[in-house]
């Protein structure tokens, strides 16, 4: 309910006492063209509620436009920032959204990890006034279709929220690696694709899953030896790998067929 992006678009954050309708009607607007403090202003003024709402956009070239209601319950306030805004309510200290903004100013790396660190530094500044329950994160690409995402993680109900998404973020990353290889795969670069499916496998070596594709992508490159090593390791951790390889189509997973050799498994159906 709270974040909403669109590729080449920008993106928004609703929250406070939340209407969740800001979001995809901020996109619209965007995407007609209106500048980002236009849009806001146009549907707050026609929002019964606007002193209570605490919302944020930017859009694609980077421009910011926040409203935080005076009827927010404290502590609340945002800080807009170089292409960005940080914001919150209900907060134990009208310190959280500083270091917020410090934090993600300071932070290197790629989009997902900063949000992130943001998030971290807010729970150090002493987070929520009601404890810790749920975090999402949302990043979209610069260009792309509506719905491409380049992370589009949720923890509704754990304990330790940020933790989880952090976890979560992990495997993001990992299948976003594992899919590089795919791409490449498809263009006829198995060696650098096996190092992708390596790699993948690496970042969440206890990941049975990944273990398996990037067992058959290696393969695939040309190491059935060590490609094979990876789908042993996977059935072992979950025996329905077996019965997977043994289903699979060369036409789908073209590594399948020498790893099945390998291990001495036979094709369904055959």
């Amino acid at each position: 309910m709270v974040s909403w992006a669109l590729p080449g678009i920008g993106a928004v954050a609703t929250q406070s006492i939340a209407e969740p309708a800001y979001g995809p009607r901020l996109l619209d607007r965007l995407a007609g063209g209106e500048a980002p403090r236009e849009a806001l202003d146009e549907l707050l003024a026609a929002d019964e509620q606007a002193r209570f709402r605490q919302v944020a956009m930017v859009d694609g070239s980077g421009t910011v436009a926040v409203h935080t209601g005076e009827g927010c319950i404290p502590e609340a306030g945002h800080v807009e920032g170089d292409g960005f805004s940080v914001q919150a309510n209900m907060m134990a200290s009208p310190e959280v959204w500083p270091a917020m903004a410090e934090v993600f100013g300071a932070a290197e790396g790629p989009l997902a990890r900063r949000l992130l660190a943001a998030l971290e530094a807010a729970e150090a500044a002493g987070g929520d006034v009601r404890g810790r329950q749920s975090a999402a994160l949302l990043v979209v690409p610069a260009i792309g279709e509506a719905w491409e995402k380049v992370a589009d993680l949720r923890v509704e109900d754990h304990p330790e929220p940020l933790a989880e998404l952090a976890r979560l973020l992990d495997l993001c990353d990992a299948y976003g690696v594992a899919t590089e290889g795919d791409d490449l795969v498809g263009e006829g670069r198995h060696a650098e694709a096996a190092e992708r499916y390596r790699r993948a496998s690496e970042l969440i070596p206890d990941s049975d899953e990944l273990l398996f594709w990037a067992g058959l992508g290696v393969a695939h490159g040309g190491d059935v030896e060590e490609g094979a090593g990876y789908v042993r390791r996977a059935i072992e951790l979950h025996d329905g790998w077996r019965e997977l390889l043994a289903r699979l189509d060369p036409e789908i997973a073209p590594g399948a067929e020498p790893v099945r050799e390998a291990l001495g498994i036979a094709r369904s159906g055959t």
